[in-house]
C-alpha cells in the first residue's frame, strides 16, 4: 500500500503517448485527441516509430528519442509490447506508468505471463508505478487532464470516481457530462497489478478537492489495505460503493452451517459496513448519494416526521419507510400543542403532519420549524404536490429559509413536473437533497441513516471488558500444534470444545464410549439426563443421520439409543467410520436461547465471525450477523443488535431476556481464538445456549486448513484489520523506579484520555496541540483513541493509583502510507513531569519505530519546550530552528 509517485500519474507535466495515431479507429487516437484538445497545459510527447508527426504534433520513434524524460507515459500498444515498453520508461526516468492496452490475464494464462513480465521489469526501477493494464485510463479534470480513451471530458468537482469496469466508465461518464456533474478525479483501474483501490483511495483523501469518493467493485485482490484505506477516508469523507455480483457464491460445498450462512456478499457487506462504506444497490443512485452524504449531517437516528400538503403521498411514504425498516417519529405532546396552534382543524393530528392542499408558504415554515424542535425528531421530509392554491416556489423559499438553521436533514419531494420545476432549482441550490417522488426521499433518508450508523461503528467508545487469560496463549498455541498438524481437516467436538475452553468459553465435555456398556458408564458419571451423539470423522452433521438423542435418563435408554444411533447412522454412511458415540450432561433452560456462533475464512477478507439463531433451522431461518474481527464490545452488541431475533434475546413477553454481557464476552473471546489461529477454516458452536445467567457450548466443530497447519505465517495475515498489537505491551520503570506499563491506546481508553488532559496545564496543551480547548469532546477523541493501528499507534503510560487504572502520558507515532517516515508527538501529565517519562516513551516509541519498519522520525515543537528539546537533544535528533519562527523542527533517522 503506498501513494509513492502517484502525483507523477495524476499531476503530470510532461506526457507521453505510446502507440499515438491518425487512425481514427484506434485507441491512441482518441488518448492522444484528449490530452491535446481537452486543454491540459502540461507537454503532450506522441510515440509511433511509423510517423514524422501524428495530430499535427511532432512524433518521436520511441521513448529514448524524447527531448525530457515524461513524468507519465499512457501506453497504446499491443500487450506483448508492454514489458519492453516498461522497460524503456524506467531507463528514462518515468514514475508513472497508465497501461491502457488489453490482453492480460483477463484472457487467461498467456495474458498473465505478459503480467508477470511487465511486473518483472517494473521491479527493476524504483519507485515506478504502473496504473492498469486493461483500462479505460485517467481523468482529472482539475489539470483538463484526460489521458484515456473515453469520448468527452466531465467538468471539475469534488467526486473521485474509481471503477473496476471500463464499459460502466464510458456510460457513467456521458450520463454525468449529461446531468452536469464533475469529478476530481476519474480513474479505471483495469487489472491493478500495482496502483491498487486502496492506494487511490489513499491519494485521492490527501487531496482537499476530493469530498467523496464513489467505488464501482467487482472485486477486491488486497483486503487490508483496502480496508485500511477506506476506514481513513470514511472517518472524514463519504465512500459510497456499488458492489457488482451481489448473488455469487461459493462452488465449494461448505462444510459447516457457518460456511453456508456467511455468503459471498453478506461479507463484503460486513467489510462495508466495518469501513465506514455506504453500499447503493442501483447505479442511478450513486451520484446522489455520495453528493447528499458529503452536504448533510449525518441524522442521530432513524425517526423520520413528514409534512405534506396533501394525504396520499404522506401515506406512500409512510409505507415506503416502514418496508426499508425506517421508524416514524412519535411526535410529542409539547409538539402536537404547537401545531394545534398553527395549523387548521382538520389537519392530520399526527406524523405524517398534513398541513392540507391550501397551505401558504407560511403554514409549511411553520409546521417544519416546530417538528424541527422535537427531540423525537431525526430528520424531516416535505412533500409538496401542485394543487390549485399551492404555489411551489414560495414554499420551496419558505423552506430553504427553515432549513438553513436546522441542525438536523431536511429532505423534500417535489412532485410534479414544470410547475415544480423552479422550486426544484432553489431548493437544490440552497443545498437541500430534492426528489421527484416520496420513495425516492425515503431511500436517500435510509443511506443517510445506513452512512450514520456506519461513522458511529468507526467512531464509538466501546465499554472497556478486560480479556484475562488464566492460560498462557503462546504455551496453549505450542499445545494445539500438535493435534492441528496430525489427524483428519475436521477436527473431533472433543478437540473443537478443549480449544473454546482454554478461552474461557463455557462447554459441556463430551465423553467417547465406544459400546454401549461403555456409554452407560460415562453417562452414570455424569449424571443423567444425558445427550448421546454419533462420533464419526466422516460425519459433519450429526442430525442428518439420526445421531443426536436428548434427554435420555436411564442406563436402559441409553443401551437402546447406543444401537439404534449407530445403526442408523451405518445405514445412512455405510462408508463412515464410526468409532462410537459422545456421551454429554443434558443441559437445557426454561429461559434459554440457542445461538450460533461460526467462523469461516473468506478467501478476499480473510477470517469472518457470524452469530445468529442457532439449533438445527438455523440455515431456514438465516437469521445472523457477520463481522470481521477482531471485535470490541460495541462491535460484538451492533451485531447482537442487528438480528431479527435481538427483541427475544432482550427479553419478551414476560421471559427474561439473556445474558447479553456475557455473550458479547463470548463473542470477543471467540474473536481472540480466531485472531490467534489462522488455520481454522471454518467453525461452528451450534447450540451456544445462552440463558439469563451464562451461556454454553452445547456442539462444537473446527475444521482447519491442513495448507497451513505446521506453517508460519505472516502475524494475523488471515484478518482484514490489524488487531491490538499485543506484542507492544510492556513493563518499563521511571528513574525513580515506578512501575508503569507502557502499551498502545485502544478505543476503550477514551474516558482515561479525557483525564489524562484535565491534568494538563494550558502551557503543556499549547506544547502538544499548538492551540488551545476549554474541554475535549468525544469528537477530537475518535481523531487519538481510535487508530488503525497498521497507520498509527499511541503508546500510553498506564500507573495504578489507589486501585484505580490511569494514563498519565502517550507518545504517538503517525506513519505516512509509504513507513517511511512517522511523525511524533508526546504528552506528560503535569505532576508526573520531572519524572523522566517524556524520554522513556520518546525511547520506546523510538523502539516501536524500528519495529514497524519506519526510517526516519519527525517532530515539532515550540522553542519554550525546554524539557522535551533536551529529550531529543540527549537521543541524537537533528534540530532545525531556522524555517519557523517559534517552531523547532527534529528529526532522526531510525537504526
Amino acid at each position: 500500500m503506498s501513494i509513492r509517485n502517484l502525483n507523477k500519474i495524476f499531476d503530470p507535466h510532461r506526457v507521453a503517448v505510446i502507440g499515438a495515431s491518425d487512425s481514427r479507429s484506434s485507441v491512441g487516437y482518441t488518448v492522444l485527441r484528449n490530452l491535446i484538445g481537452s486543454g491540459f497545459s502540461g507537454v503532450v510527447y506522441p510515440v509511433n516509430p511509423k510517423h514524422e508527426s501524428i495530430q499535427g504534433i511532432q512524433a518521436y520513434k520511441d521513448i529514448p528519442s524524447l527531448p525530457h524524460a515524461p513524468d507519465l507515459a499512457v501506453v497504446c500498444t499491443p500487450a506483448t509490447t508492454v514489458p519492453g515498453i516498461i522497460r524503456q520508461c524506467g531507463e528514462a526516468g518515468t514514475h508513472g506508468v497508465v497501461v491502457i492496452s488489453a490482453g492480460f490475464r483477463e484472457i487467461g494464462e498467456e495474458g498473465r505471463k505478459l503480467e508477470e513480465q511487465v511486473l518483472e521489469e517494473q521491479k527493476k526501477f524504483d519507485g515506478m508505478r504502473i496504473l492498469g493494464p486493461n483500462c479505460l485510463g485517467i481523468i482529472v479534470p482539475g489539470i483538463s487532464l484526460n489521458a484515456s480513451f473515453a469520448a468527452a471530458t466531465p467538468q471539475k468537482g469534488h467526486v473521485g470516481f474509481i471503477s473496476q469496469s471500463g464499459a460502466l466508465c464510458t456510460s457513467v461518464l456521458d450520463w454525468a457530462i449529461e446531468e452536469g456533474i464533475g469529478f476530481s478525479y476519474f480513474v479505471s483501474v483495469g487489472n491493478t497489478i500495482d496502483v491498487s483501490m486502496g492506494d487511490l483511495i489513499d491519494y485521492f483523501g490527501s487531496a482537499t478537492e476530493t469530498r467523496s469518493i464513489i467505488l464501482y467493485i467487482e472485486s477486491i485482490s488486497e483486503a487490508r489495505e483496502f480496508m485500511s484505506a477506506a476506514r481513513a477516508f470514511a472517518r472524514t469523507k463519504p465512500i459510497v460503493a456499488y458492489k457488482a455480483g451481489r448473488f455469487a457464491e461459493s462452488a465449494q460445498a461448505a462444510a459447516s452451517h457457518t460456511g453456508a450462512m456467511a455468503g459471498v456478499d453478506a461479507v463484503y457487506e460486513a467489510a462495508f459496513q466495518r469501513a465506514g462504506i455506504e453500499r447503493i444497490f442501483q447505479i442511478e443512485d450513486m451520484f446522489d448519494c455520495a453528493e447528499l452524504l458529503a452536504r448533510q449531517q449525518p441524522p442521530k437516528g432513524d425517526r423520520l416526521a413528514i409534512i405534506s400538503n396533501a394525504g396520499g403521498p404522506g401515506v406512500m411514504t409512510t409505507d415506503s419507510l416502514i418496508a426499508r425498516d425506517g421508524e416514524m417519529a412519535i411526535l410529542s405532546e409539547e409538539t402536537m400543542a404547537a401545531l394545534n396552534e398553527c395549523l387548521p382543524p382538520f389537519w392530520s393530528h399526527g406524523n405524517p403532519v398534513d398541513v392540507l392542499g391550501d397551505a401558504p408558504p407560511e403554514r409549511f415554515a411553520k409546521a417544519i420549524d416546530i417538528v424541527l424542535k422535537d427531540n423525537g425528531v431525526d430528520a424531516v421530509l416535505v412533500i409538496l404536490t401542485p394543487q390549485a392554491m399551492t404555489d411551489p416556489t414560495a414554499t420551496a423559499r419558505a423552506v430553504n429559509a427553515v432549513a438553513a438553521n436546522a441542525r438536523k436533514p431536511v429532505l423534500a419531494a417535489w412532485m410534479g413536473g414544470v410547475m415544480v420545476s423552479e422550486g426544484v432549482q432553489l431548493l437544490s441550490e440552497a443545498g437541500i437533497p430534492t426528489y421527484t417522488t416520496p420513495e425516492q426521499a425515503v431511500r436517500a433518508f435510509m443511506h443517510l441513516v445506513s452512512y450514520a450508523r456506519n461513522l458511529e461503528i468507526l467512531h464509538e467508545t466501546p465499554r472497556d471488558i478486560p480479556m484475562e487469560f488464566s492460560l498462557d496463549r503462546q504455551r496453549l498455541r505450542s499445545v494445539f500444534d500438535t493435534i492441528l498438524t496430525e489427524g483428519s481437516e475436521i477436527l473431533s467436538e472433543n478437540v473443537s470444545k478443549a480449544l473454546l475452553e482454554s478461552y474461557e468459553i463455557p462447554v459441556v465435555k463430551p465423553h467417547l464410549a465406544r459400546s454401549a456398556d461403555e456409554a452407560v458408564e460415562v453417562a452414570r458419571s455424569c449424571g443423567y439426563p444425558v445427550v448421546l451423539k454419533i462420533h464419526s470423522p466422516d460425519i459433519t452433521h450429526k442430525t442428518d443421520v439420526g445421531g443426536v438423542a436428548l434427554n435420555i435418563s436411564s442406563d436402559e435408554s441409553v443401551r437402546e439409543t447406543y444401537d439404534q444411533i449407530v445403526k442408523e447412522a451405518t445405514e445412512k454412511r455405510p462408508h463412515a467410520h464410526i468409532m462410537g458415540v459422545t456421551v454429554q450432561k443434558m443441559v437445557s433452560h426454561p429461559n434459554g436461547f440457542e445461538l450460533i456462533v461460526g467462523t469461516k475464512k473468506d478467501p478476499v477478507f480473510g477470517a469472518v465471525i457470524m452469530v445468529g439463531m442457532g439449533g438445527t433451522a438455523a440455515e431456514v431461518f438465516r437469521d445472523r450477523a457477520l463481522g470481521l474481527p477482531p471485535l470490541s464490545e460495541s462491535l460484538a452488541r451492533r451485531m447482537l443488535e442487528s438480528l431479527k431475533s435481538w427483541p427475544l434475546l432482550q427479553g419478551y413477553r414476560g421471559k427474561p431476556g439473556a445474558n447479553i454481557d456475557r455473550l458479547i464476552e463470548i463473542l470477543m473471546r471467540f474473536s481472540y481464538l480466531v485472531a490467534d489461529y489462522p488455520e481454522i477454516k471454518e467453525t461452528d458452536v451450534n447450540p451456544l445456549l445462552v440463558t439469563p445467567d451464562d451461556a454454553v457450548a452445547l456442539d462444537a466443530r473446527m475444521v482447519i486448513d491442513r495448507d497451513l497447519a505446521g506453517h508460519s505465517v505472516r502475524p494475523y495475515a488471515h484478518l482484514a484489520i490489524r488487531p491490538y498489537p499485543e506484542e507492544y505491551v510492556t513493563a518499563r520503570k521511571m528513574k525513580d523506579g515506578t512501575p508503569v506499563i507502557l502499551r498502545p491506546i485502544k478505543p476503550e481508553d477514551e474516558p482515561m484520555w479525557h483525564e489524562l488532559l484535565a491534568g494538563c496545564s494550558t502551557q503543556s496543551l499549547w506544547f502538544r496541540f499548538s492551540y488551545l480547548f476549554k474541554q475535549t469532546t468525544h469528537e477530537m477523541a475518535t481523531r487519538y483513541c481510535f487508530v488503525d493501528y497498521d497507520r498509527e499507534i499511541g503508546i500510553v503510560a498506564e500507573v495504578e493509583e489507589e486501585g484505580n487504572r490511569k494514563l498519565i502520558g502517550v507518545g504517538r507515532l503517525v506513519a505516512d502510507m509509504n513507513h517511511d517516515a512517522a511523525e511524533y508527538a508526546v504528552i506528560v501529565v503535569d505532576r508526573w513531569q520531572g519524572h523522566g517519562l517524556g524520554g522513556l516513551l520518546t525511547d520506546y516509541c523510538l523502539e516501536v519505530a524500528k519495529r514497524w519498519g519506519v526510517k526516519r522520525v519527525v517532530a515539532e515543537t515550540s522553542k519554550d519546550n525546554t524539557r522535551m528539546l533536551a529529550t531529543f537533544r540527549n537521543r541524537g535528533f537533528h534540530m532545525d530552528d531556522q524555517k519557523e519562527e517559534d517552531i523547532v523542527l527534529i528529526s532522526k533517522e531510525v537504526q
